[in-house]
């Protein structure tokens, strides 16, 4: 149970893979103009990213090494297909919003490489935690450069009025803000990782030398 809790987790802290390990940016910045569309792209994202961690698991031992590549592709695809038509039948404004980032999906480097990274090598379980920690990751992150985007390039969120009077600075909706929020975020995120290592190593260090208050 550790493990699964320690696979999931990952996903959405040291291995979150918009802010850790940089992935899946073409749609990152594309959809999340607004907090209604980076939503939807996270949940339909972790559909794909579960169903096809899953599949890919139970079948890895079947799938000759030399043609892994395609087969994912082709488990992901199926995924895909259905994630696009559920947004079709029952979220038609959303898939029409979200456009071809959808059946882009198929492409996305975070589904395929946690395919080859870790769903072809472990048990369903684990590619389970693997896919659903990506996926909330994923989506967490989107959503958090969504509200930002959104309540400045527009002064609300999913049509909620933040403050009346606010001038918006448009920008943030547009492409360059989406580069300058994501860069922003990404450098809080890697300062967070380089003083909790730091602070990790002055206390290994004041231990070490019996100075630490455990020690005292």
């Amino acid at each position: 149970m550790k493990n699964l809790i320690r696979e999931f987790v990952k996903g959405i802290t040291i291995e979150n893979p918009t802010f850790a390990l940089v992935l899946g940016l073409c749609p990152t910045l594309a959809v999340s103009s607004s907090v209604g569309n980076a939503i939807g792209m996270g949940v339909s994202a972790t559909f794909v990213l579960l169903g096809s961690n899953i599949i890919i698991s139970l079948i890895r031992k079947l799938i000759p090494d030399q043609i892994r590549i395609p087969c994912f592709i082709v488990v992901i695809a199926t995924f895909v297909t259905i994630v696009e038509m559920l947004l079709k039948a029952y979220f038609p404004a959303l898939n029409a919003s979200l456009g071809i980032y959808v059946p882009l999906i198929v492409v996305n480097c975070i589904v395929l490489g946690r395919a080859e990274a870790f769903a072809c090598k472990n048990r369903v379980l684990p590619s389970i935690a693997d896919a659903l920690g990506m996926g909330v990751g994923f989506t967490i992150a989107l959503t958090i450069i969504a509200t930002i985007r959104e309540a400045l390039g527009e002064g609300e969120i999913l049509d909620f009025k933040l403050i009346h009077g606010f001038d918006p600075a448009a920008v943030f909706i547009l492409a360059p803000g989406a580069l300058l929020t994501l860069g922003l975020l990404i450098a809080a995120v890697n300062w967070w990782h380089i003083r909790k290592k730091d602070n990790k190593e002055i206390k290994k260090l004041s231990c070490h030398e019996g100075v630490c208050d455990g020690c005292k």
